[in-house]
């Protein structure tokens, strides 16, 4: 039975675990929401994404399996680093390289983030390296970040 006012009582506890949270609106939030479900079906193990704006660091959408795990929170400090990363490469005089990829890893857990090419977003998902070895977890964030910009492609 799905009673509105239980999961919004939920909520308030933090992210409800196994569903997207959908936050972006327009028309691309249709394109957000399918690349974070296609991280689902691919990496069925995955422990969190999240689909974040760059410039403000708000999350557009996010999924967790735990409820400790709050890709929302972390998104901020996530694009916050994407940032401190863009302006030292400015400081260093290489303005024309763009940011990827970041990789954080942990004893037990791979971070992976990275930008789509307009830079605007990046996509984060988190996998426990025990279930996902790191190839597999940036084939599948490369495709996902095809359904995000498919026109801004090239192969």
């Amino acid at each position: 039975m799905k009673i509105p006012f239980l999961k919004q009582l939920q909520r308030l506890a933090g992210p409800v675990a196994h569903e997207v949270e959908l936050t972006a609106t327009g028309p691309e939030s249709t394109r957000i929401e399918q690349a974070i479900r296609f991280l689902l079906s691919e990496l069925p193990d995955l422990l969190m994404a999240a689909v974040v704006d760059v410039s403000s660091g708000k999350p557009l959408a996010t999924y967790t399996t735990d409820r400790d795990l709050r890709p929302g929170a972390v998104a901020g400090f996530n694009a916050e680093a994407v940032r401190q990363v863009q302006a030292s490469l400015r400081a260093h005089g290489t303005p024309q390289e763009q940011v990827a990829e970041m990789l954080f890893t942990l004893r037990s857990q791979l971070h992976l983030l990275r930008l789509v090419p307009s830079e605007r977003l990046f996509v984060y998902l988190a996998v426990d390296s025990r279930d996902t070895n790191l190839a597999i977890a940036r084939e599948v964030m490369r495709n996902g970040i095809a359904l995000l910009e498919p026109q801004l492609q090239t192969k």
